[in-house]
């Protein structure tokens, strides 16, 4: 996953979702209210005025534009099945990017048991922690936090700002790994069945040739069952998803409402 280029002029396209996302946010806000080639952002602040597009909206629209990840569109077999291998949160919170990355760090550090990976001036990543506390709370988590992100390969946060009280924050979490140690089980549990099912066939086959038919219809029961328990397996990469993107919202609440979790008594232990 890489972020778009965050410095000099707008392409014609993400100059038309910026335009389009500004105008957007000002009929959500409820404000009473159109687009060419490269631009700079005051040049686009000059444009929107023109057609009546309040700076504020540009700015949050420009700020978006700017924490937008390339990530191809996933599709395929995989996809349908198992889900995505991102999870992906964003939001305008209050304070400057410094002040964000500060209290994202804190929060992945102390609350999420998470290590640094990569610093950059707007953007930070982060991956699980290795160490004995670590897989303790994997296993056992405290006060029914259930450390969610631990199972992201990786979790990156970009900040843009959006003016000197305000800053968008967007947050990923790669959790490809996770999928492919389900796709791997549900493929095993999958191949168990269809080996099975062979197995009757060729006993009957060599043993019992008169009841070769039979024995096709016998084969197709653990054939069948194991494909749909692999299916089954697959999908428990769902729930991995769904938690992920659940703890990252979660990340965001407390950063826009300012809220510090209070430390538990394992969270001293592991520090």
């Amino acid at each position: 996953m890489a972020p778009i280029d965050r410095v000099g002029t707008l392409d014609r396209a993400a100059l038309e979702r910026v335009l389009a996302r500004a105008a957007q946010l000002q009929v959500i806000s409820g404000d009473d209210a159109g687009p060419t080639d490269g631009l700079t952002e005051q040049q686009l602040l000059e444009v929107g005025r023109e057609v009546g597009l309040s700076p504020m909206h540009l700015r949050q629209a420009l700020a978006e534009e700017r924490t937008r990840i390339t990530v191809p569109t996933e599709q395929g077999l995989v996809a349908h099945v198992a889900g995505a291998s991102t999870a992906s949160a964003h939001r305008v919170v209050p304070g400057t990017p410094a002040q964000i990355l500060a209290a994202l760090n804190q929060t992945m550090l102390r609350d999420e048991s998470l290590a640094v990976k990569r610093r950059y001036a707007d953007r930070m990543t982060w991956e699980p922690r290795r160490d004995f506390w670590a897989a303790f709370r994997r296993l056992a988590p405290a006060a029914g936090r259930m450390f969610d992100l631990l199972r992201a390969h990786e979790v990156a946060a970009t900040v843009v700002s959006i003016d000197a009280a305000r800053t968008l924050v967007r947050l990923d979490a790669d959790v490809s790994h996770t999928r492919a140690q389900r796709l791997q089980g549900g493929a095993a549990v999958a191949a168990g069945g269809v080996v099975t099912g062979a197995a009757i066939v060729g006993f009957f086959a060599v043993i019992v040739q008169a009841f070769v038919a039979p024995a096709l219809i016998a084969a197709a029961v653990p054939a069948t069952l194991g494909l749909a328990a692999g299916v089954a397996v697959a999908r428990t990469h769902r729930h991995t998803l769904e938690r992920a993107q659940l703890a990252l919202e979660q990340v965001l609440d407390r950063l826009e409402h300012g809220e510090a979790r209070r430390s538990t008594a394992l969270d001293v232990l592991g520090s």
